[in-house]
């Protein structure tokens, strides 16, 4: 006896698909906003200071969440104040001291090594879940490991063994990996974070980097290094203040809630291919045979640790 209408299996595989292709739509435009964002930090250099940059960038980010975001950050606000210590250490060094060491390396770095360097992010996550959380990892996504690393000194000593062996390397390069290693910090303590809907996390941890921001914006006026943005340098503010702080990551929010994060984690591999392609196409730099091997250095030490290596495990 029939209880209901049949359905077809090939209609329920296209609409399983949906969530799937939408997500995957969001993750290759959040993944290319943010390796734009390396771009956007070369284009500011002598157009608007680092560290107002940085202040304005979560500046506009807050004022975005509160007009788009408000009925659940006033739903949920109060379930964040326990945890108001943890808040104000992952906003300050993952978001402010990200970011002003990224842009403040961009006056002195390319935006190809700027984007490279990010790419081992997910390899510093992973070295970081062994060091705190007593992670286990087998030998293979050890082998990953130094494989990425190889990929990061190879970008720092821009393929040069003479200068790796003076440990002569650019500034630039040296407080990206700085950069890299304080927002895996903040990555790694999302595994304790609140309870709360993930966008109302974000605009707490957004209000932080801004106030925390405010020092380092006046440490800049006092050393005379401060100067009012051009005109290019307000639309540069308003890209990285709207794009890669506020809509991306509304965008990654909504991806993971489709596909899980273990899924949408895959395409940050995007970023260190985006930007260099970005950079090429956008400020001319050229990409150099050591920018290719560290690329593939990178992205293949991240492939070996994250999933041949994890499958072993």
């Amino acid at each position: 006896m029939r209880t209901g209408p049949s359905v077809s299996p090939s209609l329920l595989d296209a609409k399983a698909a949906r969530p799937a292709t939408q997500a995957y739509l969001l993750l290759v435009f959040t993944t290319l906003i943010w390796g734009a964002n390396a771009v956007a930090a070369r284009l500011a250099v002598g157009e608007v200071s680092p560290m107002f940059l940085t202040f304005m960038r979560w500046g506009i980010s807050c004022a975005a969440l509160l007009l788009f975001a408000r009925a659940p950050i006033q739903a949920h606000w109060r379930a964040l104040l326990p945890h108001w210590r943890a808040i104000a250490l992952m906003g300050a060094l993952g978001f402010t001291g990200f970011n002003a060491l990224f842009y403040a390396a961009a006056h002195h770095t390319t935006a190809i090594n700027i984007a490279i360097l990010q790419g081992a992010i997910p390899v510093l996550v992973l070295m970081g879940s062994v060091l705190f959380y007593a992670t286990r990892v087998g030998a293979l996504q050890w082998f990953g490991v130094l494989v990425t690393l190889a990929g990061i000194v190879v970008v720092a000593s821009h393929g040069q063994l003479a200068q790796l062996a003076r440990l002569d390397f650019n500034i630039g390069d040296v407080w990206m990996i700085v950069a890299c290693v304080l927002y895996a910090g903040y990555t790694l303590g999302l595994r304790r974070r609140p309870e709360v809907p993930a966008i109302v996390f974000f605009a707490a941890t957004a209000l932080v980097a801004c106030l925390v921001s405010l020092p380092l914006v006046a440490t800049e006026v006092a050393t005379g290094r401060f100067f009012w943005p051009s005109a290019k340098g307000w639309v540069l503010i308003a890209f990285v203040g709207l794009l890669p702080s506020f809509v991306s990551q509304v965008t990654f929010i909504q991806a993971v809630g489709l596909i899980g994060p273990a899924r949408a984690g895959v395409f940050l591999n995007l970023v260190p291919i985006f930007g260099p392609l970005l950079a090429l196409v956008v400020l001319g730099e050229p990409i150099s045979l050591y920018h290719g091997a560290a690329l593939a250095l990178v992205l293949g030490g991240i492939y070996i640790a994250e999933r041949l290596g994890a499958r072993r495990v």
